[in-house]
């Protein structure tokens, strides 16, 4: 059977990531498929091929892999009451308004999340879905990626531990732990491809030390590693966090990990913003990832995480937006800047460069997810790329240096997107889905969630 193969052409620079860190001017790919087949420059252009894409006064990128959201969190930007606390207390004033989630609102806002972080340059997303109530499943963000074309990383997240057994979340939005175990095993079974290219790959990833048990975690653990999955949590994102932990198991948030089993390639903690020289060494000696979010850390008053530390030890870190309700945007090209840009702040101005902050979110993520058929443009890599048009007002005066503008400036949405080979935005469009009618629906749904009585 006929693959068909596709050349992009004529960027003005392409940047692979590859293990040489090239960046070729006038460079050219050719995709087989889904897959990538060749990269260089003019030497390229005389293959013939079914399609060729001219990127002209583009620049070419791998696509941005986004390591930790929580999409139906697009329901709830900017909520009021929300707005100026910190994590408990943003957390506790949301709770009550996601008790009211539906099927169909996990599927709408899993696919408004999906085409904002496709518009920034993300091709690959994670996802922690932990609330299930009125009859929410995974399966809804499932369904919901599959047609708008992302590259999927669904995390089953849980929470079991209620406010009358000393957790943080209202007992009516915990699950039993059998249940829990239960849905994780029939969602490996169903969904999970562990092969080369895999567009769609489960994680198990109780929400966080404070709203499940220590079994949970323990269970959870082995039954991941009974079926090759990854595991996945909240750890050490603020005081708050750090005092709970040392209140309740006598231990820091990392030290709680690793006595667990909570440590491993197989695993990465979301934030770790008070992650302490102990457990940075930890993570770098078994090979735990961290998943940095900087907007949301800033948006909460977390703290910045420290990275440069993490990186220097060599801990694996990738990016995530984090929720789009303590963001309050999914933009991954905008967290590049901002990781760059809050290292400085803490650290120094050569505490992160652009290109380091790029690569955080390409093959850094790739390796946080534990994959290595993405995160970079070489032979045998997923065709996952995506183009930011240099001819933009905001990019004007930069073109000395095309990679360091899309992370110092402002580089707008992509002009193109192409995913396991499929061209999924083109000139700006997203030709998946009706994006027009997706934010209309979004809206009226968000409307229905935080204020029914409007409806």
């Amino acid at each position: 059977m006929h693959k068909k193969t596709l050349l992009v052409k004529n960027a003005e620079l392409l940047v692979t990531m590859d293990d040489e860190r090239r960046e070729i001017r006038k460079g050219s790919l050719i995709v087989e498929g889904n897959r990538i087949v060749a990269v260089g420059g003019r030497e390229l252009l005389s293959a013939g091929v079914d399609e060729e894409l001219d990127l002209r006064g583009h620049v070419v990128i791998p696509g941005l892999i986004n390591t930790h959201h929580h999409m139906f969190q697009s329901l709830t930007r900017a909520i009021p009451a929300a707005q100026d606390g910190e994590l408990f207390n943003w957390l506790q004033q949301l709770y009550p308004i996601w008790a009211r989630l539906t099927p169909e609102m996990i599927h709408i806002s899993t696919q408004t999340a999906m085409a904002e972080l496709m518009l920034s340059g993300c091709t690959t997303a994670s996802d922690h879905l932990y609330v299930y109530p009125n009859g929410c499943r995974l399966d809804d963000s499932i369904e919901a990626a599959r047609e708008i074309g992302m590259r999927f990383h669904a995390c089953r997240g849980s929470m079991s531990v209620g406010r009358s057994k000393g957790g943080l979340p209202p007992d009516e939005l915990v699950e039993s732990e059998n249940a829990i175990l239960e849905d994780s095993r029939r969602l490996i079974e169903s969904y999970h491809d562990a092969g080369r290219y895999s567009m769609l790959r489960i994680a198990l990833a109780p929400c966080s030390p404070f709203s499940v048990s220590r079994e949970l975690m323990q269970k959870t653990a082995r039954l991941a590693r009974q079926y090759g999955v990854s595991l996945h949590t909240h750890l050490a994102e603020n005081d708050n966090d750090i005092r709970y932990s040392q209140e309740r198991f006598g231990m820091t948030p990392a030290q709680y990990a690793e006595d667990l089993g909570w440590v491993g390639a197989d695993v990465w903690h979301a934030h770790c913003v008070k992650l302490d020289e102990a457990g940075i060494a930890l993570f770098a000696r078994t090979g735990t990832g961290v998943a940095h979010c900087p907007c949301s850390n800033m948006r909460l008053a977390s703290g910045i995480a420290p990275v440069r530390a993490m990186l220097d030890a060599g801990v694996k870190v990738g990016l995530g937006v984090d929720g789009s309700a303590s963001n309050d945007a999914g933009s991954m090209i905008g967290e590049v800047r901002q990781a760059m840009l809050l290292q400085r702040v803490g650290f120094g101005p050569d505490a992160m460069t652009a290109r380091q902050a790029l690569e955080l979110a390409t093959r850094g993520s790739a390796a946080v997810l534990n994959r290595d058929d993405i995160g970079a443009i070489a032979p045998g890599m997923a065709a996952d790329f995506v183009a930011f048009d240099l001819n933009r007002l905001s990019l004007a005066g930069a073109r000395h240096d095309p990679l360091a503008a899309l992370v110092f400036c402002n580089p707008g949405e992509v002009a193109y997107s192409v995913i396991n080979g499929r061209v999924v935005i083109r000139n700006g469009e997203i030709q998946t889905v009706r994006l027009p009618e997706v934010i209309e629906k979004h809206n009226r749904l968000a409307c229905l969630l935080t204020h029914p009585e409007l409806l």
